[in-house]
C-alpha cells in the first residue's frame, strides 16, 4: 500500500484583507494612545464593510487620539486610494463609540487598587507560546512561508513590478513532512489576489508563479507541486466591499498557522495589561529560547490567568516527546528563569511602546524586528548551562 503524505497547511491574508485592514487601524489607534502616553488602556474594535469604519470599545488615557485621522491614514498606506477599490481613505465614514475602561476592570490591573495589591493581569483567560526547529524563525514552515508569499505579494504591488494588483489577497501553503516531522517539500500553493479588471487569468497566474511563488518557495517547489492562482477565475471585487471587516478574526494567521494551539483572545488593539497579547507574547519568548537552547525540538507552553491575580494560575508545558530534560525539570526554568506577572512580563518585553501596528499584518512570530523583544534568545546560554546542554 502507497504511504499516505502526511501534510499541513497554513494561511496569511495581505494587509488588504478586510479582517487585517481592521486589526491594523486597531494597533494603529493603540500606537498612537500609546505614544502619548505609555499607560493608556487600550481595548479597541474594528469593523468595516463597503464605504465604511465602525470604531468601537473602551479607551482610559491621558492621550488625545484623532480617531478618524488615525483611520484614513491607515487606510491609504494600505493602498485603498481609489474609489474603484470599493473604499477610499478620503471618503470613508467613519463612526466612533468609545467609552473608558471599566471601573472593576480597572482596579484589577491597577497597583494595590484592587483585592491583590500587586498589578494582576486584565482578564482571566489562557495564551499559548509555540517553537520549533525546522526554520531558522523557530516557525512551522508552512506559516512561514505562507506570511513571506502575501508580504512578497504586497511589496510587488506597491512598487510596481505588478501594476494591476489591489491590496486584498490571501495564501495558503501545505507542506509535506516525513516521519520524524522533517519538511520535504511544498505539496500544494495558493494564491489569491485581487486585481484590476480586463486582465486575463493567465497573465495573472504567470505572473504571480514568476514573481511572487518562485522567489519566495523556490527550494521547496518540485515538479509535482501544484499551484492554484485565484482559483476561482478573477478577483475583482476585494476589501470590504466584498466582505466584512472585523478585529481579531484572524487569529490562527497571527501565531503559529493551526500547529501550535490559540488562547481565547486576540491580539490587535489591547495594551499590554492585557495579558492576551503581553503573556502570548512572553510565551513565545519562553519556547522559542527553549528550542533554540536544544533543551526541546518543538515546544509549547500554556500560560493560564485569573483577572485581577498577578501570577499564573496554571503551567503546561509539551514538547511532544522530543525534549531532553524532564517537563517538570523545563517548568522549573520557566518558574525560575522568565517573569510570568503581567508588570514584570511588560518590564521586560519592554511593551509601553508604540510598537504594535507593524504586528498586525504577516504574523506577530518569527519575524527579525529589534521592536519584536519577544523574539528574542538572550536565555539560551543560560538555559543550556542550567540543563546541561552540550551545544
Amino acid at each position: 500500500m502507497a504511504r499516505r503524505k502526511r501534510l499541513i497547511s497554513s494561511e496569511s491574508v495581505t494587509e488588504g484583507h478586510p479582517d487585517k485592514m481592521c486589526d491594523l487601524i486597531s494597533d494603529a489607534i493603540l500606537d498612537e494612545a500609546l505614544r502619548q502616553d505609555p499607560y493608556s488602556r487600550v481595548a479597541i474594535e474594528t469593523a468595516t464593510k463597503n464605504g465604511g469604519v465602525m470604531v468601537f470599545g473602551e479607551m482610559t488615557t491621558k492621550a488625545y487620539v484623532d480617531i478618524p485621522h488615525v483611520v484614513r491614514q491607515t487606510i491609504k498606506e494600505i493602498g485603498y486610494t481609489n474609489s474603484r477599490y470599493g473604499i477610499d481613505w478620503e471618503t470613508c465614514s467613519v463612526w466612533v463609540q468609545i467609552t473608558e475602561q471599566s471601573p472593576d476592570i480597572s482596579q484589577g490591573v491597577s497597583e494595590g487598587a484592587g483585592l491583590h495589591k500587586e498589578q494582576g493581569a486584565g482578564d482571566q483567560g489562557m495564551m499559548y507560546g509555540y517553537a520549533c526547529n525546522e526554520t531558522k524563525e523557530f516557525m512551522p514552515l508552512p506559516i512561514i512561508l505562507a506570511h513571506k508569499l502575501t508580504k512578497r505579494l504586497s511589496s510587488v504591488r506597491k512598487n510596481g513590478e505588478i501594476s494591476y494588483l489591489r491590496p486584498d489577497g490571501k495564501s495558503q501553503v501545505s507542506i509535506e513532512y516525513d516521519e520524524d516531522n522533517k519538511p520535504l517539500r511544498a505539496d500544494t500553493i495558493v494564491v489569491s489576489t485581487q486585481h484590476d479588471s480586463g486582465v486575463s487569468h493567465d497573465r495573472i497566474k504567470n505572473d504571480v508563479i514568476e514573481k511572487v511563488i518562485k522567489p519566495v518557495c523556490g527550494k521547496w517547489i518540485d515538479d509535482e507541486t501544484v499551484f492554484h492562482v485565484n482559483p476561482t477565475g478573477s478577483f475583482i471585487r476585494g476589501g470590504p466591499y466584498a466582505d466584512a471587516g472585523l478585529t481579531g478574526r484572524k487569529i490562527i494567521v497571527d501565531t503559529y498557522g493551526g500547529v501550535g494551539r490559540h488562547g481565547g483572545g486576540a491580539f490587535s488593539g489591547k495594551d499590554p495589561t492585557k495579558v492576551d497579547r503581553s503573556a502570548a507574547y512572553m510565551a513565545r519568548y519562553i519556547t522559542k529560547n527553549i528550542v533554540a537552547a536544544g533543551i526541546a525540538d518543538r515546544c509549547e507552553l500554556q500560560i493560564a490567568y485569573a483577572i485581577g491575580v498577578a501570577e499564573p494560575v496554571s503551567l503546561c508545558v509539551n514538547c511532544f516527546d522530543t525534549n531532553k530534560i524532564p517537563t517538570e525539570d523545563i517548568i522549573n526554568l520557566i518558574e525560575n528563569f522568565f517573569p510570568l506577572t503581567p508588570q514584570a512580563i511588560i518590564q521586560h518585553l519592554d511593551l509601553r511602546r508604540p510598537i504594535f501596528r507593524k504586528t498586525a499584518a504577516y504574523g506577530h512570530f518569527g519575524r527579525e524586528d529589534p521592536d519584536f523583544t519577544w523574539e528574542k534568545t538572550d536565555k539560551v546560554e543560560l538555559l543550556r548551562k542550567e540543563a546541561k546542554i552540550k551545544r
